[in-house]
């Protein structure tokens, strides 16, 4: 099981991390941030198709084609878990190393919104705080890892439950032979 867990999440981390690569150049113009969003998701969800077929292939090579739905769930969050863990990594070096300045464009565009939406000056200036306040969180690693892990797990999640779901099995029951009466 460890192996299968390990094949499937190893690949399904590599392929996250290098599909973040392929949104980068919509990141650098904040008037594509929707496109990004939306191949940012699509590739979180590529990547997740792994879970489905880490769970198969553990019940048909390992489990003898049988597997309930708590075993598949079992495999299917720690291959979710290995994978969010590459995003996170990934994510974490392209963010302190090569993407400077981008969260402070990111969040002033935020504010532009938030400034230009009809409201109280009350309620716009709250928002505004709000915004200021995630952008100093987002500062701290360790706030940006959680930040960032909560992007792909609840797709990890979903994507695991539906596979355990569809995948789940029960194991053939040998017919029992019923004695003869005569």
């Amino acid at each position: 099981m460890k192996k299968t867990i390990l094949t499937f999440g190893l690949i399904s981390g590599v392929l996250s991390s290098l599909l973040m690569f392929g949104t980068f150049r919509f990141l650098s113009d904040m008037n594509h941030g929707q496109k990004a969003l939306v191949l940012g998701y699509a590739n979180i969800v590529l990547a997740f198709l792994l879970v489905y077929f880490g769970i198969r292939s553990y019940r048909d090579n390992l489990a003898g084609g049988a597997i309930t739905f708590g075993r598949g769930f079992g495999i299917g969050i720690c291959i979710t878990l290995i994978s969010c863990i590459f995003y996170v990594v990934t994510w974490e070096i392209v963010y302190f190393h090569f993407l400077h300045g981008f969260m402070d464009s990111y969040f002033a565009a935020l504010i532009r919104k938030a400034q230009s939406t009809p409201g109280t000056p009350e309620a716009i200036q709250d928002k505004v705080a709000a915004i200021r306040h995630s952008q100093q969180l987002y500062q701290n690693p360790f706030v940006n890892a959680l930040y960032t892990f909560i992007e792909p797990f609840p797709v990890g999640l979903f994507i695991t439950l539906i596979s355990a779901a569809i995948l789940r099995k029960k194991p053939q029951s040998t017919p029992t032979s019923i004695p003869a009466t005569a």
